[in-house]
């Protein structure tokens, strides 16, 4: 550095000097710039690829709901894929297992599929659906009958299954005859002398049904009551059974739908009365015209596994109507003088409502209410 006197720097210095801040600032100027533009351009990248990732994301959720769509709509449509089971929950040769091997043939038609009868007796007819209710997927491929003590069962002592609960309700089908029987060689000739035996043997006669709690059952029960008598009741797991006892002579009677049928037709069995509002084919009076006010058909219909999807359901009600409403189904009815008793899917579901409810009733008029 030169001096110019004491104290003091020259001018050439200061100049000097002064440029060389100049340029220092200017530098400084420059690396700040610089980082600022490397700091948008850092933002401006960063900015870019979250954008990409969430058009990849996005591009991602839609091809997957495609697919999903796609994966939905083709099992609709190929629905159904493999056999059908359809459960009777009575043995093999009664009314409901003939009516519901018709209904299974005619079914398969109108499924492409064929529709196979599995007979899960028991329980009054609840072994059946209760079984399929707890261990069966709603995937259509597993149906059932579901007999009318569904909704009183549980009235009378604790199941493991709930009528309301456990079950997708397809549609509603039809409903029984229901007669009492004897062999052609018992003393009684109508229900009125049948009555009478009862009354003079309070607790001897002993007639088979098919099962505690079933429309056979409380029919019996309903018409004791109103005729102050007391029979001996005698469960069975269905038709054939009940049948083979009276054939047998361990039972008197036998209350039941038109299982019996051919056993009257063939002269083995004398039908004393139905319980239906008209006379039937076979030409017994109606226990209403004994003097009796006991009518019932016993609606029944079929139905799934609950959690069933809605498009499953439409499919199996849509098929299951057609069958239906076949010629060939619909003399099989008119054979077991059966009558039609449709019902939709949301019809069937708010009638069961409606019966589970009202079946309590009869139940604890009948004193068989669970304690």
């Amino acid at each position: 550095m030169n001096w110019c006197g004491a104290g003091e720097r020259c001018a050439t210095d200061t100049a000097l000097a002064n440029h060389h801040e100049g340029a220092n600032n200017r530098e400084g100027y420059n690396q700040s710039h610089r980082v600022r533009r490397m700091s948008v351009n850092m933002k401006t990248t960063l900015t870019l690829r979250a954008q990409t990732v969430v058009r990849r994301a996005l591009a991602l959720l839609l091809m997957t709901g495609v697919a999903l769509c796609a994966a939905s709509l083709a099992q609709a449509q190929s629905f159904p894929t493999r056999p059908i089971t359809l459960i009777c929950p009575w043995p093999a040769g009664g009314s409901t297992d003939t009516h519901l091997r018709k209904f299974a043939e005619v079914a398969s038609k109108y499924l492409g599929q064929n529709v196979i009868i599995e007979n899960k007796p028991g329980g009054g007819g609840m072994l059946g659906p209760g079984t399929m209710a707890r261990t069966a997927r709603p995937d259509g491929y597993t149906l059932s009958q579901l007999p009318v003590g569904a909704f009183r069962i549980p009235h009378m002592q604790k199941v493991d299954w709930h009528p309301l609960k456990d079950f997708t309700y397809i549609m509603g089908l039809t409903g029984y005859t229901f007669g009492v029987v004897v062999k052609t060689d018992a003393p009684w000739r109508n229900l009125r002398e049948l009555i009478e035996y009862a009354r003079t043997n309070p607790g001897k006669l002993s007639y088979g049904s098919t099962g505690t709690g079933t429309s056979p059952h409380l029919l019996m029960e309903e018409l004791a009551l109103k005729a102050g008598v007391q029979f001996l009741h005698v469960p069975f797991k269905g038709n054939a059974d009940s049948t083979q006892a009276l054939l047998g002579g361990h039972i008197m009677a036998q209350s039941d739908a038109t299982g019996w049928a051919r056993h009257v037709e063939a002269g083995t069995f004398r039908l004393l009365t139905t319980f239906g509002e008209q006379r039937t084919k076979w030409g017994a009076p109606t226990a209403r015209e004994s003097g009796y006010e006991v009518v019932s058909y016993s609606p029944y219909g079929i139905v799934a596994p609950a959690g069933m999807e809605p498009r499953l359901v439409r499919q199996l009600h849509d098929a299951l109507k057609k069958a239906a409403e076949d010629p060939e189904h619909q003399k099989t009815l008119q054979q077991l003088d059966q009558i039609n008793w449709y019902k939709s899917s949301e019809e069937y579901v708010r009638w069961a409502t409606q019966t589970f409810n009202e079946e309590r009733a009869t139940i604890e008029r009948l004193g068989l209410l669970a304690k």
